[in-house]
């Protein structure tokens, strides 16, 4: 029974320090959102359409048929994927 409470009050104690619950996404889930934008080349608030189509030209940049890789295919469709994610839930959360 105490090790549930010290557990609680640890759990209450990280959110009073860190302003986050221990399970939410922190900072690193922010940082590889910011890398995504950084590598698709779109905004802060870019729509789907934004993401959609600067995903469409890094692939077709980066296809292997045109000397990228698969690695850099796979990274685009990584960013394109994590960015829609991204905007679903921000307008799932919105009232």
């Amino acid at each position: 029974m105490k090790v549930l409470l010290y557990l609680l009050l640890a759990v209450v104690a990280f959110r009073l320090i860190i302003g986050r619950w221990p399970w939410e996404p922190g900072r690193a889930a922010r940082r590889s959102v910011e890398q995504a934008q950084a590598l698709l080349g779109v905004r802060d608030q870019a729509s789907r359409e934004d993401i959609i189509e600067a995903h469409k030209r890094l692939v077709a940049m980066v296809h292997p048929d045109r000397g990228g890789t698969n690695e850099q295919v796979h990274e685009a469709n990584s960013a394109r994927d994590l960015l829609l994610g991204e905007l679903s839930r921000r307008n799932t959360e919105r009232p």
